[in-house]
């Protein structure tokens, strides 16, 4: 009967997702119109995390679904750093919400971070005093580090069924053969079962088929300028750290991208509208003194080598 329901529910979803296409009513293909409308329904009722962006939680009909699975990739392995910070800007925000969840209660729960072994060798492991930088307890924050992709998936499966993680994080790198969309769909049921987050976060992977709600593209930005109580950039600083996210993966047909800026001082983030310039430092020149005076007779220079013949060695 449960097999029987997963085809029905992915058969729906197919005509789901032609009828979106096609710009028509997802009840043209079902004879059902209650059914349409009870999955319309609970759509709308499914919990979300707000962003506190307009523009971002419009793009995502209210903010981040958080019963489903959820995609994040980078294109390139330099990206690693900000696609990790950026989740766990997200795991700060779950953690103290602007707007209380009334449906899930996750302040008191550990987060579980699965990586495979090809992830932590190209990308390292999550650094405790920069767990606690964005606001996190490092002692509620579980990493595991299987030796084999299939353990994982079970590890990140078990962890999703069992609702005892405010959120799990699987980490990969690249598009690996055995998780595709049979896998990621067997997620994204554990998720909406439990009614837990669940985020996919493939470093340096390309765009391939998946269950999840919405996949993320994550690129690092260069960071905000830092300004002085007088409205001057404090030149040769680093300001906050800024992601540039591409949407790619959603129910708007057109790619939506914006800069984003972690404030680790207010735990939140904001947009940026235009990327920060660089401001050179103030530094005297190495050489501070004056030029070397020219030469007169160029006597110490040497002279130019003219036609030569290498002859081997005699001996």
């Amino acid at each position: 009967m449960a097999g029987k329901a997963v085809a029905q529910e992915t058969v729906f979803a197919l005509r789901e997702t032609i009828a979106r296409m096609e710009g028509k009513d997802i009840r043209a293909f079902d004879g059902s119109d209650d059914r349409a409308d009870n999955i319309a329904a609970l759509r709308d009722k499914r919990e979300r995390l707000s962003f506190g962006i307009d523009v971002l939680d419009q793009a995502l009909e209210g903010g981040l679904p958080l019963d489903g699975l959820t995609e994040i990739r980078t294109s390139a392995m330099k990206d690693a750093s900000a696609a990790s910070g950026f989740v766990l800007a997200v795991s700060a925000l779950l953690q103290n919400p602007k707007e209380k969840l009334h449906e899930l209660t996750v302040c008191g729960l550990p987060i579980l971070w699965i990586a495979d072994r090809l992830a932590v060798l190209e990308a390292g492991m999550p650094y405790a005093l920069g767990i606690a930088d964005f606001g996190l307890k490092p002692q509620a924050f579980l990493h595991a580090r299987p030796r084999r992709l299939e353990d994982a998936l079970w590890l990140a499966e078990a962890a999703a069924a069992s609702g005892a993680f405010s959120m799990t994080v699987l980490e990969v790198c690249g598009n690996l053969k055995h998780f595709g969309l049979t896998e990621s769909r067997r997620l994204s049921l554990r998720a909406k079962a439990s009614g837990r987050p669940l985020f996919v976060l493939r470093q340096a992977g390309e765009e391939e088929a998946s269950s999840a709600d919405f996949r993320f593209l994550v690129e690092t930005a260069p960071a905000a300028n830092r300004y002085l109580t007088d409205g001057t950039v404090l030149g040769g600083s680093i300001g906050h750290s800024v992601f540039r996210l591409t949407l790619e993966r959603s129910r708007n047909p057109a790619p939506f991208s914006l800069l984003l800026e972690w404030n680790s001082h207010d735990r939140r983030l904001s947009r940026v509208h235009a990327p920060a310039k660089s401001v050179p430092a103030v530094r005297p020149s190495a050489h501070s003194g004056p030029d070397f005076s020219a030469l007169v007779d160029r006597s110490g220079v040497a002279a130019k080598l003219g036609t030569r013949l290498a002859f081997d060695r005699a001996s």
